[in-house]
């Protein structure tokens, strides 16, 4: 599989004095438009705004820094959900939800967005949908079918439709006034990996937040599982891959560390260092291991199921501790005593491995 697999950072689509979207291209990140992946980033500054859209692949958004409210807006629901976010939330939207972001802080807002595009418009790419601006739904309409639909005068109509003159985020004023978010809002449709259990905790080595149907149920709308993992300094990842035919899309939060990939035929496909802002995408089938500099690593990560299972190659649920010692030393062709020492290590770890 000769496609590159180099993590890659974004570039910036369009944005203001409010904020700025920035975006992975499946120009620069093949992997995008051959997992059918959309990527992307919403920086928001205080009183940064971002109106509603929609759009045609569904997401999950994960709040990488700051604080502020989301509207999210069901289909035919009579009233929008306003929705307190900060630092570590997820939050899984469908397609054709409607949603706003607004940053009242003083630091700022940054969420990203990882999300299916297989039913979209451009595989690899969201089409967001602006509802208001210069780009906004009816903008194109004629003011005689804006009118009908609102019960409004053709010039009333133009002053709303084309007094937006900013796409997609604004600034607003501080006297604009904005809904009160509401902590019950945020039920079955938020979890903050930062709060929730963990799934996986290795003292010295690392720590999981897995999200799936059971503490997400709107991931299951989406059609994607995604998880929360913090590496501890100079501790290992173990080998392993998703034996359920999924991708696995990887954005690094904070700190650096190593990464290698290997394939088909056992050829090693990628091996670089990755830091904080990158994203790479691993193939189906293909094993991943990281190993975390000594300053950590976290990334967040989406994989194209709802509910992923894994299968490790090394550790104590690694599937070389189920298969039978005759056929471990008939594989490797190896001695009965190399495969004793062999099967003796790793009987206590799991998925993550302490430095040294």
């Amino acid at each position: 599989m000769d496609i590159d697999l180099t993590p890659k950072a974004p570039k910036r689509s369009y944005g203001g004095e409010g904020g700025s979207y920035t975006s992975w291209s499946p120009e620069d990140l093949l992997m995008l438009r051959v997992a059918s992946i959309g990527a992307s980033k919403l920086h928001l500054h205080t009183c940064g705004f971002a109106a509603p859209s929609y759009s045609d692949s569904s997401k999950v958004a994960y709040v990488l820094e700051g604080s502020g409210v989301c509207g999210l807006t069901v289909p035919e629901a009579e009233r929008e959900n306003v929705i307190p976010v900060k630092e570590g939330d997820a939050l899984a939207i469908p397609f054709g939800y409607v949603s706003w972001w607004f940053n009242p802080n003083d630091s700022d807002l940054t969420v990203l967005f990882l999300g299916d595009t297989s039913k979209g418009h451009q595989p690899g790419r969201f089409t967001d949908f602006h509802l208001t601006g210069p780009t906004g739904i009816f903008t194109g309409f004629t003011p005689e079918f804006v009118s009908r639909a609102w019960d409004l005068s053709e010039t009333d109509v133009a002053k709303l439709v084309h007094n937006q003159s900013s796409m997609g985020i604004v600034k607003l004023k501080d006297s604009q006034k904005m809904p009160a978010p509401s902590a019950k809002d945020r039920d079955g449709l938020v979890v903050n990996c930062y709060e929730a259990p963990l799934d996986v905790d290795i003292k010295g080595g690392g720590c999981v937040v897995v999200l799936n149907s059971k503490n997400l149920p709107t991931v299951e709308l989406v059609g994607l599982g995604a998880d929360l993992v913090r590496l501890r300094g100079g501790a290992m990842c173990s080998p392993g891959f998703s034996c359920d035919s999924a991708y696995q899309v990887t954005y690094v939060v904070k700190g650096s560390g190593r990464v290698q990939v290997v394939g088909v035929d056992g050829k090693r496909v990628l091996e670089t260092k990755v830091s904080g802002g990158q994203l790479f995408i691993v193939p189906r089938f293909f094993v991943v291991s990281k190993i975390a500099d000594p300053e950590g690593m976290e990334w967040f990560s989406i994989i194209t199921t709802p509910n992923p299972v894994f299968s490790h190659l090394a550790g104590r649920t690694s599937v070389w501790k189920a298969i039978s010692p005759e056929v471990l030393e008939a594989s490797f062709d190896t001695t009965s005593e190399l495969e004793q020492l062999f099967r003796s290590k790793r009987t206590s770890d799991e998925i993550f491995f302490p430095a040294k």
